[in-house]
């Protein structure tokens, strides 16, 4: 406040900084620390609240819950951005995972309901990991998360994916880990020390992620060489064997299904050799999703499907930082400091994480 002792124009007061919540005493500091003490530390809400009364400090579970919900709103507008940088990716991997959400209108506390993980690099460079929450696992998700997304997308088995592959035209790709684990599963119920007919698959499936590490650090266009010359042999003898193994076995065996599995998922398996920029398999999402999966052990369920789209948009911000090299209470601070002042599409560009000073992409 300042005053002129030679004039009578009376008190002038600079105007208050923006806050991230206005009309709350929750400063940038101190949301960041809740927002990365949940969704990175997997600690609860209720457990903070226990925290911060030993420290003296009144914080009721109640508005801490408030808090999360009203920064996520906050981060809202970014997201957007993440999105539509996402759509310009070449490959995007998906995934998704139950959650429980127990006030949800005309449906039972008990109902399941699906956190959508999305992850892809933009050409600018930089990953972007996204979280979405919907109610259902429906084939509809997918395509209205994808819009019109153009490029590869990369999934585990579940045909829901089949969908909006259909819709938007997609090149769709398969995931050799889940290919493997069956057969992993087949592997264990073989008689002990005997070696059989799943470790033949698996010897082969090995022979392909060895080509894939001497393939790490080469162009797309190089991948596809090497791939061409010493993978398509290997998957020439494994659908020979494929071929010969399928109707030998019984399908309800723990073999018959990892033979039937790799049969009908073939095509989206084989498709990493006509393109050098398809992966191998969608650990990409998987090891994206881990985070929440971890957390959910914790605090095990969401109120409400508000707080459920808010645990989206925070874990969205927070991966996405971790995958970009960055420490997140940092970013999240210069996030919630720079957001309320930030109201067009360049000023939000530069909260991105891959374009802050030391972000090394994964």
């Amino acid at each position: 406040k300042y005053a002129c002792r030679q004039c009578e124009d009376g008190v002038a007061i600079a105007p208050a900084p923006a806050q991230p919540l206005p009309k709350s005493n929750a400063s940038a500091n101190l949301l960041a620390y809740c927002l990365v003490a949940k969704y990175v530390d997997a600690l609860p809400l209720y457990r903070q609240q226990q925290a911060f009364k030993r420290l003296g400090v009144e914080l009721p579970r109640n508005t801490l819950a408030r808090w999360m919900i009203q920064a996520s709103e906050r981060m809202a507008p970014l997201i957007e951005r993440l999105r539509e940088h996402l759509r310009t990716s070449p490959v995007i991997h998906m995934d998704e995972t139950t959650v429980q959400v127990n006030d949800e209108q005309d449906r039972e506390a008990s109902a399941t309901s699906y956190m959508w993980l999305q992850r892809g690099s933009p050409p600018e460079g930089g990953a972007i990991v996204l979280f979405d929450y919907r109610p259902s696992r429906a084939g509809r998700i997918p395509i209205e998360l994808l819009g019109q997304f153009q490029g590869v997308l990369v999934t585990d088995g579940y045909e829901g994916y089949a969908q909006v592959a259909r819709h938007n035209g997609l090149t769709h790709a398969g995931c050799w880990a889940h290919a493997r684990r069956k057969f992993v599963s087949a592997r264990k119920v073989q008689p002990k020390g005997k070696v059989g007919q799943a470790d033949k698959a698996l010897k082969l499936i090995r022979r392909l992620y060895t080509v894939e590490q001497q393939a790490r650090t080469l162009s797309a266009d190089e991948r596809l060489a090497l791939r061409r010359q010493q993978s398509q042999p290997i998957i020439d003898r494994l659908k020979d064997w494929l071929e010969s193994q399928l109707h030998r076995v019984p399908p309800k065996t723990a073999l018959g299904k990892a033979l039937h599995y790799l049969s009908q998922q073939w095509p989206r398996l084989t498709r990493f050799l006509d393109d050098g920029q398809i992966p191998l398999d969608n650990n990409p999402a998987e090891n994206a999703i881990r985070p929440f999966v971890i957390g959910r052990k914790n605090w095990l369920f969401s109120d409400t499907p508000k707080g459920a789209d808010a645990s989206a948009r925070i874990y969205s911000l927070i991966e996405t930082a971790k995958a970009n090299g960055l420490e997140p209470y940092e970013y999240m601070v210069k996030v919630l400091t720079q957001l309320p002042t930030a109201t067009t599409n360049e000023q939000l560009d530069r909260l991105l994480p891959w374009r802050q000073e030391g972000a090394v992409t994964a």
